[in-house]
């Protein structure tokens, strides 16, 4: 039987790299070789403390690249042998109101590669019929770096929330997190021709590398009070639009009271269910006549626009990711977890 080196978790904080089958060719599907995968926060978060839509022992990792080796008999795969594609996890399911209506990424539905099907931080990654015929899958542009396309999948994310924020030349922006998703959001509200932007993290590390992106503004909570902060850069207005792009809880209560009359609030980052009913002031809400939004997936379309920033060099995502081999799984994810790098990417 041939094996491949692949992370598994087994428990919370119990996770490494182990020999497991290579996954056979689903009938309708694909075997990917897999060049590179991201970690994804949703993932650490599995590393720490499992996902209620993980069952374990499982192989984690949804944001990946890979080569087509092999395709099943009853494949329908437009690819052939040798493309290399950007796989992102998720797989609508075609029936809601939301589906037919053409609106994927409100799916009512959708099943995710690393939660439903096993995941791509492995040698190998069985790419499922459904996949192919519901799911998020483009062709890598000629030249792009493999690492580099890996994580277009959240960068998809951040085009479907910089696209719901209905960002305007000039407006004052506020992202709080500066991890890949908020330095992904800064370099994307200047793309926009965002007015003042303002940064916020915990970690001055990755305060450090949003520095590189040129925010107007970077703000460290541990050292200062970053409503009154901000309050005093906009003058006492607050911010035209707010992103809540890390899950710590008292952000979305902050957003809350930093943003503007009239402003939006986009809901980025999901919270642990025990933390996830936070106390906001409505009153606010209902006098500033703010929007609170909730943006989470993306659709096909968000994914292709992402490789097309990559690969023209617009969007600088090189400046984000250390690379680290697979079996460096549990030093990578280590420096991730606690805030010393942006973006761990794993190559087998």
């Amino acid at each position: 039987m041939n094996t491949m080196n692949a992370v598994l978790v087994r428990a919370p904080l119990n996770f490494g790299v182990v020999q497991i089958p290579v996954p056979e060719i689903p009938s309708g599907g694909m075997l990917l070789k897999v060049n590179a995968c991201g970690l994804c926060g949703s993932d650490t978060r599995t590393l720490r403390s499992g996902h209620h839509r993980v069952t374990l022992p499982w192989v984690i990792g949804h944001e990946i690249s890979g080569v087509v080796i092999g395709k099943g008999p009853n494949s329908k795969a437009a690819w052939e042998i040798g493309t290399p594609l950007a796989i992102a996890p998720i797989v609508y399911c075609g029936t809601c109101d939301f589906c037919q209506k053409g609106q994927l990424e409100l799916c009512e539905n959708y099943r995710e590669i690393g939660q439903v099907w096993p995941g791509g931080m492995a040698e190998y990654i069985a790419i499922p019929e459904e996949a192919i015929q519901l799911g998020v899958i483009q062709p890598i542009p000629a030249g792009l770096d493999l690492a580099q396309a890996a994580i277009s999948e959240p960068i998809s994310a951040c085009l479907h929330a910089i696209e719901l924020s209905a960002i305007q030349k000039g407006q004052t922006v506020v992202i709080f997190g500066a991890g890949m998703v908020g330095c992904t959001l800064l370099q994307l509200a200047h793309l926009n021709k965002a007015g003042k932007t303002i940064i916020i993290d915990v970690y001055n590390v990755r305060l450090g590398v949003a520095k590189t992106f040129n925010p107007d503004y970077t703000l460290n909570p541990i050292s200062c009070d970053v409503v009154k902060e901000i309050m005093q850069i906009t003058s006492g207005k607050g911010a035209d639009l707010v992103f809540t792009a890390t899950a710590a809880p008292i952000v979305q209560v902050q957003a809350v009271e930093i943003a503007r009359r009239g402003g939006r609030v986009l809901i980025f980052a999901g919270l642990p269910v025990e933390q996830a009913k936070q106390k906001i002031d409505m009153n606010k809400v209902h006098y500033k006549g703010l929007h609170i939004i909730g943006t989470t997936i993306y659709a096909p379309r968000h994914q292709k626009i992402a490789l097309e920033l990559i690969a023209s060099g617009k969007l600088n995502v090189e400046k984000m990711i250390t690379r680290f081999p697979l079996k460096e799984f549990e030093r990578g994810a280590s420096l991730a977890m606690h805030g010393k790098i942006i973006k761990a990417v794993f190559i087998p």
